[in-house]
């Protein structure tokens, strides 16, 4: 009888554990959403501005894409379109500037054009995330020096609470007074900027089960 009993508890306390943890995932996932930024044709193999990394981080990023679909919380996709003059890439109307399989939009998510790396710079999506009632982000994409840092940045300055999984991130090699920076230092050197002074842009996180 006292073992049966000692069993009952055990199992009524990791009952409750998993209820509590489920339910403390729920509380810090409200007022959330998840911002996919610029993951298109180009950025893969055999398009006009190849990543180093681009696949294992479309790959992550399908993972958060999915559990934010599956717990029901918004997610919005950000779709680079370019316009300046001298553009080689995103360009109107070319399958390279459409978002990869691995992200597909559904009907009901959120596409925002935009024609510059800050996703908030003439857009709706200030406006978009006020009215859902948004205060923290979610942030995967591409390029993570460019499109997403300038993003993150601008989003801490409007107010919002931002989380970077870094490996839905990806970027490419730079060169600087004629030195080859490598896209994994440059993806270390960015990522740590963001969290830097106790993450004062964006948490950085590994995956989308940090959460």
């Amino acid at each position: 009888m006292k073992i049966l009993f000692k069993h009952s508890v055990a199992l009524c306390l990791t009952l409750f554990s998993f209820l509590f943890i489920n339910a403390q995932q729920k509380r810090n996932m409200e007022n959330t959403a998840l911002l996919i930024i610029d993951i298109q044709n180009d950025y893969f193999p055999g398009g006009k501005m190849e990543l180093a990394g681009a696949e294992p981080a479309a790959n992550n990023a399908k993972k958060a894409l999915e559990y934010f679909r599956k717990n029901n919380i918004p997610v919005i996709h950000i779709k680079h379109i370019a316009v300046n003059e001298g553009a080689e890439f995103f360009l109107p109307d070319t399958s390279g500037a459409e978002i990869h399989s691995s992200v597909s939009p559904k009907n009901d998510e959120k596409i925002i054009i935009k024609h510059f790396p800050n996703s908030f710079r003439e857009t709706d999506l200030s406006e978009y995330l006020q009215k859902k009632g948004i205060k923290n982000l979610v942030i995967t994409g591409m390029m993570t020096d460019v499109c997403v840092d300038s993003t993150v940045r601008a989003a801490f300055d409007l107010g919002f609470k931002n989380t970077v999984i870094g490996n839905a991130t990806a970027t490419r090699d730079r060169v600087l007074n004629g030195q080859v920076i490598k896209a994994t230092d440059v993806q270390r050197s960015f990522l740590a900027g963001m969290s830097a002074l106790g993450n004062l842009y964006a948490e950085i996180v590994s995956d989308i089960g940090s959460f």
